[in-house]
């Protein structure tokens, strides 16, 4: 079966720009004027118009000089997931939002991602761009559901559908407010601190936080994890850094933790 293709539509400077209009025009003295020079209803609406349009100028140019602002101090932001269906490492949502948001607020500049459309293989996200004043800019991006694939050994997925329709969900959202803000991660990861940088290629550690996060994302009981850190911890702490293999069995243990006060089940050895 044919895969859809990922589909961009990008809504920005496709709409025909007002007039150039003088904006010192204030559009109730347009209209109060007008009727004291006894205008017609036409020419009355003629001239509401006008301001109407006037209005929107002056939006679109105060949105276009907000950005630029934006822009001149969004700070780096660097990739902090990695996403199995593209293979490729991008920046979340939240850590995109938590670094840029102190910075759109202040120049007037807000996102939102209205819901999304969906069928049984697709999915299209929309990210809008909006000023204070009004004027607002958007961006769409269509993309097959990401679907989580099935286990080798379970003949099962690993998700069920609500979470494949979330997973893409998140992906989009993040990649159109990507490309509505002109903006991308810092090549590298939080991980690699950038070491990794333009080589393709996942780090040792990235390899096992992923290997270990599925573990733990699709563990319902302490039986689906209980084996797992000591099957692999001695090919974990030759292959990172005693920090790196630290942080995996914290992750083990959070959510062995987890389980276990879910299931009232003593403790168990964490090593």
């Amino acid at each position: 079966m044919e895969t859809p293709a990922l589909k961009i539509e990008d809504k920005r400077f496709k709409e025909s720009e007002s007039p150039n209009l003088p904006v010192t025009i204030n559009s109730n003295a347009i209209i109060f004027e007008a009727m004291k020079k006894n205008f017609t209803p036409e020419q009355i609406e003629k001239m509401m118009d006008l301001a109407e349009r006037n209005q929107k100028n002056i939006a679109r140019q105060a949105f276009f000089e907000a950005l630029a602002n934006f822009k001149a101090e969004a700070p780096p932001v660097k990739k902090d997931k990695f996403n199995k269906f593209f293979n490729s490492h991008y920046t979340s949502l939240g850590n995109l939002l938590d670094t840029y948001n102190p910075a759109l607020g202040k120049h007037g500049l807000s996102i939102s991602h209205p819901t999304p459309n969906q069928t049984d293989k697709t999915m299209t996200v929309e990210c809008r761009l909006a000023h204070r004043l009004g004027h607002t800019e958007s961006v769409s991006m269509t993309a097959p559901i990401d679907q989580a694939a099935i286990g080798k050994s379970s003949g099962e997925r690993s998700r069920n559908p609500i979470q494949d329709i979330k997973s893409t969900f998140t992906y989009l959202r993040s990649a159109t407010c990507e490309a509505i803000l002109g903006v991308a991660g810092t090549e590298g990861t939080v991980d690699d601190d950038g070491n990794s940088a333009g080589n393709g290629k996942m780090t040792p550690f990235e390899q096992w936080e992923i290997k270990c996060q599925e573990i733990l994302d699709n563990s319902k009981t302490l039986e689906d994890i209980i084996k797992w850190w000591p099957d692999n911890s001695a090919q974990i702490k030759k292959e990172l850094k005693p920090a790196d293999a630290a942080m995996i069995h914290a992750m083990v243990v959070a959510r062995k933790k987890e389980l276990q006060a879910a299931e009232r089940v003593p403790g168990s050895d964490d090593k």
